[in-house]
C-alpha cells in the first residue's frame, strides 16, 4: 500500500541526454555570433540574432522538456519524435551564422516543423488518452507560434524586416497564462527540475570549451595568471547552482514548474553571455565600456534569476532579509570596484572571482543550515 501511495519519480532517460547533446553544438554556434565585432564592440544586429536564436532554441527545448515530462514513456514513436527534432535542429545550427539573413527560410521552416512536431505528439496523446486533463491549450499554443514563424518568411522577403521575436514572445506570454487545469497532477516537478539541471550542466560544458583558448600560446605567468582565473569563475558559478539545485529547491514538491522553466530561460541565457564575455576579457581589440558591461550584466542576470528560484525552495531555508541586503550590496560593490578599475582586466577579472565566489559563500551558508533543519526534522519524525 506504502508503495502504491508514494509517487515514482520519473528518470531522466538515456534518449533525453543524446537528445541534449545537439543543444551542446547550437550553444556554440550562437555564441558564436558575438565574436563579429565592429570597431570594438558588439555588432547591434549580430546581437539581436544572437538574442533571437538562443531564445527560440531554449524555447524549443523547453516545449520539448514538457511533453517528455508529461507523457514520455522512453517508446518507439519518442524516439522518432526526438531523433525528428535533432535532424532539424542541424539546420537551425547550420543557419545561425553572420549572415543569418542568408538561411533566413531554411531556420524558419525547421523551426516550424519542430513545433508541429511537438504539436502533433499532444494531439495523438489527446485522441490516446480522453480521460486525462486536455491539453489543448498547448496544441493550441504550439500551433499558433508555429504559424507565426511561418509567416515571418514571406514578410521577411517582401518587407526586408525581421519579427521572429513575434512568435517567441507570443510562446512566453501564452505559457505564463493562468488556467484553470491543474497540471500539477501531470507534470513530475523532479524530472523537470533535473532536466533544466542538466540544460545548464550542459551550458557550462560549453563555458569550459570557451575557456580553453586561454591555454592557448606560449606559457607565461600572466597566461597562467587568466587560464586560472576564468577557470575559477566558472568554478564559481557551476557551485552557486548546484548548491541551489542539491540543497536549496524542493525538487519533491507538487508544482507544474512553468515559472521555475522560465527562470532557466534567463538562467542559460546568461550563461551563454558570461562565456562570451569570458573570451571578450582577452580580446585586446575590443573596447573596455561594451566589454566590461558585457560581463557585469550577464554575471546581474545570472545571480538575480537563480535567486528567483527561491520560490520553489524548501521551507526550512527561506532566506531573511539580510541575505538580500547582502547580495545587494554585493552586486552594488562588484560595479563600482569593475568601474573604477576598467582599465586592468588583470584587476578586472580577479574581482570576478571575488564576486562569484563572495556569493557562493553565502549561497553555500543556507544550503548547509538548510541540511543540518532536514536532517534533525527526519531525526525528529523518527
Amino acid at each position: 500500500m506504502q508503495e502504491f501511495l508514494e509517487k515514482n519519480e520519473k528518470k531522466v532517460e538515456y534518449l533525453e541526454l543524446i537528445y541534449d547533446l545537439i543543444f551542446v553544438y547550437i550553444i556554440g554556434r550562437n555564441n558564436s555570433l558575438l565574436h563579429h565585432t565592429v570597431d570594438g564592440k558588439i555588432a547591434v544586429g549580430m546581437f539581436i540574432t544572437y538574442f533571437i536564436c538562443t531564445l527560440a532554441v531554449i524555447q524549443i527545448w523547453n516545449y520539448s522538456t514538457y511533453y517528455i515530462n508529461i507523457y514520455g514513456k522512453n517508446g518507439l514513436r519518442e524516439h522518432i519524435f526526438l531523433f525528428s527534432n535533432m535532424f532539424l535542429l542541424y539546420f537551425i545550427g547550420e543557419g545561425t551564422r553572420e549572415h543569418w539573413q542568408t538561411y533566413h527560410t531554411q531556420y524558419h521552416i525547421a523551426w516550424a516543423l519542430i513545433l508541429l512536431n511537438i504539436a502533433g505528439q499532444y494531439f495523438i496523446e489527446l485522441k490516446n488518452r480522453r480521460q486525462e486533463p486536455p491539453h489543448i491549450r498547448n496544441i493550441v499554443i504550439l500551433v499558433i507560434e508555429a504559424l507565426l514563424v511561418l509567416v515571418n518568411i514571406p514578410i521577411y522577403k517582401v518587407t526586408g524586416s525581421d519579427f521572429s521575436y513575434v512568435p517567441i514572445l507570443f510562446g512566453m506570454i501564452a505559457t505564463s497564462i493562468p488556467t484553470k487545469i491543474r497540471l500539477e497532477n501531470n507534470v513530475d516537478f523532479a524530472h523537470l527540475s533535473e532536466r533544466a539541471m542538466l540544460y545548464v550542466v550542459f551550458t557550462f560544458g560549453e563555458m569550459v570549451i570557451a575557456i580553453a583558448s586561454y591555454f592557448e600560446g606560449e606559457l607565461t605567468l600572466d597566461r597562467i595568471y587568466f587560464s586560472f582565473m576564468s577557470f575559477m569563475i566558472v568554478v564559481g558559478l557551476f557551485l552557486s547552482y548546484g548548491t541551489f539545485y542539491d540543497r536549496i529547491i524542493d525538487r519533491e514538491q507538487a508544482n507544474n514548474g512553468l515559472h521555475y522553466m522560465m527562470l532557466h530561460v534567463f538562467i542559460i541565457f546568461a550563461q551563454n553571455n558570461i562565456t562570451a564575455s569570458l573570451e571578450f576579457m582577452q580580446n585586446g581589440e575590443m573596447e573596455i565600456a561594451p566589454k566590461l558591461g558585457f560581463l557585469i550584466v550577464s554575471f546581474i542576470i545570472f545571480f538575480v534569476f537563480l535567486f528567483m528560484t527561491r520560490r520553489y525552495a524548501k521551507i526550512t531555508c527561506k532566506p531573511p532579509l539580510k541575505f538580500y541586503l547582502k547580495i545587494i550590496g554585493l552586486a552594488v560593490s562588484f560595479v563600482i570596484l569593475m568601474i573604477l578599475f576598467r582599465e586592468n582586466m588583470r584587476v578586472n577579472i580577479a574581482l570576478s572571482v571575488i564576486y562569484v565566489f563572495a556569493i557562493y559563500g553565502i549561497i553555500h551558508k543556507i544550503g548547509m543550515v538548510n541540511a543540518k533543519r532536514n536532517i534533525k526534522e527526519k531525526i525528529r519524525k523518527k
